[in-house]
């Protein structure tokens, strides 16, 4: 099963610009002047919509993620140092801090928020640490 998370956003240039930097890649074939098709695993992806075209999908208004949260997108990354490496590259790209880092012994996250407002969460499992809890 492959996953597609729909974001709203204002301006896809600085969209693929800001994810480019933090070394997310595009799948061009979902990529037009209203969409961009952005690859977050093997078969998770975020499609980034213009906001006329996003609001083709639902009734609903769509929210302004710089007021309110309407998602937490969860980003399982190699490292401690990984984590610590996207949120310093999002915030130095444009993006902007939510929290400070936390660390649970066995889990360790950070978050930031994109151009847009959505707040991203990359985070570190120590799977031994978790192992030994249990």
């Amino acid at each position: 099963m492959n996953t597609y998370i729909n974001l709203p956003v204002e301006d896809l240039g600085r969209s693929r610009a800001f994810f480019e930097a933090l070394g997310l890649s595009f799948d061009e074939r979902f990529c037009d002047e209203t969409a961009l098709g952005m690859v977050l695993g093997p078969s998770s992806f975020a499609m980034l919509l213009t906001r006329p075209k996003f609001a083709g999908f639902t009734p609903r208004a769509i929210a302004d993620a710089r007021a309110v949260s309407e998602v937490l997108v969860a980003l399982e990354l190699e490292s401690r140092e990984a984590v610590d490496a996207m949120v310093a590259t999002a915030l130095s790209s444009g993006g902007a801090a939510v929290r400070a880092p936390e660390d649970h012994g066995f889990m360790y996250g950070h978050a930031f928020a994109d151009p847009d407002g959505h707040i991203w969460e990359p985070f570190w499992l120590n799977r031994q640490a978790m192992e030994q809890a249990q």
